[in-house]
């Protein structure tokens, strides 16, 4: 394992999340990785941030909303097909943990694990998340929402970056 400086890695991370990446979450015995591919990284409050978005439809965000923490998972190797898989499937009604032969290993310094692969970690504790409203949203990215199913952004103080 070898720690990493989130800003070192923050561009070659922001070119992955473009392609997709694991966003896993736990809290009591409920658990679920899904795709992201909108995210930041940056630093917010004077803290080193990774902003995540979540919609409301999704089964995580029934998980995240009673969360403390998440993690990001960015493979090293190819996934697509896994990467795919979690991002088209409910974790409702499958185990995208069995069909796509992932396994999780215990964060570090938060309770959500990450994806058991070689490749980037982040564990982020979140410190802030809010709702959506399109009152506020420039109009131009309504077609964005035709099923008005907005996001929630969860801002997460990255307490570990590592290779693994």
């Amino acid at each position: 394992m070898k720690e990493m400086d989130y800003l070192s890695v923050a561009e070659d991370v922001m070119d992955k999340v473009k392609k997709g990446v694991f966003l896993t979450v736990k809290t009591g015995d409920r658990l679920n990785t899904m795709t992201i591919g909108w995210a930041t990284v940056g630093l917010c409050w004077k803290r080193p941030v990774f902003m995540v978005a979540v919609r409301d439809s999704r089964h995580t965000f029934t998980i995240i909303e009673d969360a403390a923490d998440f993690t990001v998972s960015i493979p090293a190797a190819d996934m697509h097909k896994e990467i795919m898989y979690c991002g088209t499937k409910s974790g409702r009604d499958k185990d995208k943990f069995k069909q796509c032969g992932l396994s999780v290993a215990d964060g570090r310094t938060v309770t959500s694990p990450i994806i058991d692969v070689p490749g980037l970690h982040f564990e982020c504790r979140i410190v802030y998340k809010s709702a959506m409203d399109p009152a506020n949203m420039t109009p131009d990215f309504e077609s964005i929402y035709p099923a008005k199913d907005y996001h929630t952004l969860y801002f997460g103080e990255i307490s570990a970056c590592y290779e693994t």
